[in-house]
């Protein structure tokens, strides 16, 4: 399990109507706070400011097609090259991550096809190295290959 303090970590958030908005600077615009895009975005500045990640390398909901069907990521960190390193998935503090949503990433990852995998619900943090021999667990969070 990777451990990861999203306490450290400090977000835009304004009121609107009906609720709040959180400020995402890798789409550079205002979202609806919803309890998963709360994870998302303190995972992923919790990557960039402590994790020391460059932001310029995040993408988040982008869309792919998954056999027939069109899903978003959630993020992706790629590395220099362009090519995807780190497929993130999150999911809301209530959500367990059990064997579907494992296999929702591993459905994602069969087009993405990065070098790590991480699933997230702001709790609980797991990640795998993908390899030869399949995944192997992380126990830390990896060091950017530049």
């Amino acid at each position: 399990m990777l451990q990861a303090n999203l306490g450290l970590v400090s977000l835009q958030v304004k009121p609107v109507a009906g609720g709040y908005c959180v400020f995402d600077t890798f789409r550079r615009q205002w979202v609806t706070l919803q309890p998963e895009e709360w994870v998302r975005q303190k995972l992923l500045m919790y990557l960039v400011q402590q994790q020391k990640y460059p932001a310029s390398l995040i993408a988040v909901e982008r869309q792919l097609q998954v056999g027939e069907r069109k899903r978003r990521f959630d993020a992706v960190v790629f590395n220099r090259q362009g090519m995807p390193w780190m497929l993130i998935e999150c999911k809301a503090e209530t959500v367990a991550l059990d064997e579907k949503v494992q296999s929702q990433v591993l459905a994602y990852q069969s087009v993405v096809a990065a070098s790590y995998i991480v699933l997230t619900n702001g709790a609980q943090h797991l990640g795998w190295q993908v390899g030869p021999q399949g995944l192997e667990a992380l126990t830390q969070w990896p060091v950017l290959p530049f």
